[in-house]
């Protein structure tokens, strides 16, 4: 399974389902842009030191951008940056799930809803 970002921020935040989530998904992946995300929100250095130490300790696969998702997230991007707003890290995380043919855990399925090669699975916080 592939966490998106926002089912880490959750965790970071204290909230139970999404630490039941983690716990019971071990070990999972993510998105390499979901690191920067998350590296990105860190509120200073010793924040982003821990949430790296998290990432490591529970042994996160992070999954890097190669060309075949950057191909996919491109395809995304012309497709349904008009109709439906997405933007280019949520169609990375998408390219990057549905290049990995596997479900990508989202609180934000309005994000990914309409992309029918991305296996969604709903998180509720």
């Amino acid at each position: 399974m592939i966490f998106d970002t926002d089912v880490l921020i959750w965790y970071f935040r204290g909230n139970a389902k999404a630490q039941a989530a983690v716990n019971n998904s071990l070990p999972f992946s993510v998105s390499a842009v979901t690191v920067m995300e998350l590296m990105q929100g860190a509120k200073n250095k010793a924040e982003q030191k821990a949430i790296t130490k998290q990432l490591r300790t529970w042994g996160v696969d992070v999954m890097h951008i190669n060309e075949a998702v950057s191909i996919r997230a491109g395809q995304y991007v012309s497709e349904f940056a008009l109709s439906h707003g997405i933007g280019a890290m949520d169609a990375l995380i998408a390219g990057t799930a549905a290049e990995a043919g596997d479900e990508l855990l989202t609180a934000n399925t309005k994000h990914f809803g309409f992309i029918p090669a991305v296996k969604l699975k709903k998180f509720q916080p």
